[in-house]
């Protein structure tokens, strides 16, 4: 029976105090038992926590205790170990580095598409004015080859921080089409419909809360594979069980 909880969430919002919440509240999740890691910077939090249910959900309540974290929302999943070897806290100049200082999500999101609305759309083959959709995978070409939406656009990413210069050489490809940007959990393809905006694109959305949400939602529909996860579990399936290794 699978016993541990496991979380990830994020949130962009101003922390210019992230420094000094780091050791509070590494002393608290350390004293909770629990595992992972949270990111911390000016732009917001960013973290994977895993551990006995009632402790995740402990600290994610001390979280929100901070008016500023009221809105921190966690996708869940579950697994019989811990799939973390310790506990960080770290202070970061970005949550999900892009180091492209004019993006700040804090200021205003690009818009959100529910995983329900892009299922059909998928299933329907345009959006909802007639437009054709294509999904933009923002992930590393690494996890991309785990699994992707069917049709995906892959740029063959090296790390997140490409995504701008790509965008550049691929802008033209994607005007006049409804671009949905996706991502493991919602933080990279946040980010990465602000930059396509920016370029001067118009119909672009970010899938609210990724691949993992999607997942939660639609149980994967047009999706190919599994979906990769930044812990001992490797990658999750469209069952959010750890997808076996291969060859095992």
């Amino acid at each position: 029976m699978n016993k541990v909880l496991n979380v990830s969430a994020y949130l962009f919002v101003p922390l210019p105090d992230a420094a000094a919440l780091r050791e509070p509240l590494l002393a608290r999740a350390q004293a909770l038992d629990l595992k992972g890691t949270i990111l911390l910077a000016g732009e917001g939090i960013n973290l994977f926590l895993a551990g006995a249910p009632q402790a995740v959900r402990a600290l994610l309540d001390h979280l929100r205790a901070d008016p500023r974290l009221a809105r921190l929302q966690a996708k869940e999943s579950w697994s019989e170990t811990v799939p973390f070897a310790r506990m960080r806290v770290k202070h970061k100049r970005e949550i999900i580095r892009m180091n492209h200082p004019a993006i700040q999500p804090a200021e205003g999101r690009a818009p959100v598409l529910d995983a329900r609305t892009l299922q059909r759309w998928l299933d329907q083959g345009h959006d909802d004015a007639g437009r054709p959709v294509v999904t933009l995978d923002t992930r590393n070409a690494f996890e991309v080859d785990y699994g992707t939406f069917a049709g995906a656009i892959d740029w063959r990413l090296d790390k997140f921080s490409d995504f701008p210069a790509a965008l550049r050489r691929h802008a033209d490809d994607l005007r006049g089409k409804t671009v949905v940007s996706f991502c493991t959990g919602g933080i990279r393809c946040e980010k990465a419909a602000l930059v396509m905006r920016e370029e001067g694109l118009e119909n672009v959305w970010q899938l609210e809360g990724g691949v993992l949400k999607y997942f939660e939602e639609t149980g994967g529909a047009h999706f190919a594979g599994t979906c990769f996860v930044f812990d001992d579990r490797e990658a999750l399936d469209p069952g959010l069980r750890p997808a076996p290794l291969e060859g095992a």
